[in-house]
């Protein structure tokens, strides 16, 4: 595969945090703490949350984005971009737990020096069921690390609800140099636990459902 160029050398790259977030005011406040520790560009993008999520993110330190209505990730993750105008970005989602400077570093560092064109974190040891699901469909993850302009050039990205799979495609259609990170002791908190069990499951149901039709759906637009 053929790297993508790097026009700077890496100690002129600026970094920020990206976070999309919908109702995770039980979460995102310690999230962005801990990108607070790598960049002081942290942005969260609240996307259409009718909870605390945007007042917890800004009382955190973030710089808070909040979309007027619930658009899904792909639009979230837009908004946060747009928001910055770092080189590099460091996306995470704002349910993680476990998560500490160095689990950022170690995605950060590969792409920094050169070596990625994109890193993508996959949970090791932190929950048996997310841990299970990380590693079932690691192209999924929604911890990454990688070029701002990249990023943005994914076709459809701010129209998906869940943007993993376009980027994974952007990936293999440019060329670009990617590969995994563990980041030992990384969690997310269950739709389940958060949402309700009934409520959970049917908005993991939906989320599988919209990944898993991502090719098609691509194919007749």
């Amino acid at each position: 595969m053929v790297a993508m160029p790097d026009p700077h050398p890496p100690e002129a790259l600026s970094v920020a945090a990206v976070i999309p977030a919908y109702n995770e005011a039980g979460t995102v406040g310690e999230v962005v703490r801990v990108a607070l520790e790598l960049t002081p560009d942290v942005v969260v993008a609240s996307d259409g949350s009718d909870d605390d999520t945007a007042a917890v993110a800004r009382a955190a330190g973030a710089r808070v984005v909040e979309l007027a209505e619930n658009g899904g990730k792909g639009a979230a993750l837009r908004a946060a971009l747009d928001a910055t105008d770092a080189d590099v970005v460091v996306m995470l989602d704002a349910d993680l737990t476990g998560l500490t400077l160095d689990h950022l570093r170690r995605m950060l560092r590969p792409v920094l020096d050169g070596t990625l064109d994109m890193s993508i974190g996959v949970f090791e040891g932190g929950r048996f069921v997310t841990d299970w699901g990380n590693k079932l469909t690691p192209h999924l993850s929604g911890q990454r690390v990688c070029r701002r302009e990249w990023l943005r050039s994914v076709p459809h990205l701010g129209e998906e609800r869940w943007p993993e799979p376009a980027i994974t495609a952007h990936l293999k259609s440019t060329g670009a140099q990617w590969s995994y990170v563990e980041l030992p002791q990384v969690g997310q908190v269950l739709k389940e636990k958060k949402r309700g069990f009934w409520n959970g499951v049917w908005a993991r149901g939906r989320m599988y459902a919209d990944l898993l039709t991502f090719r098609a759906r691509r194919k007749k637009s």
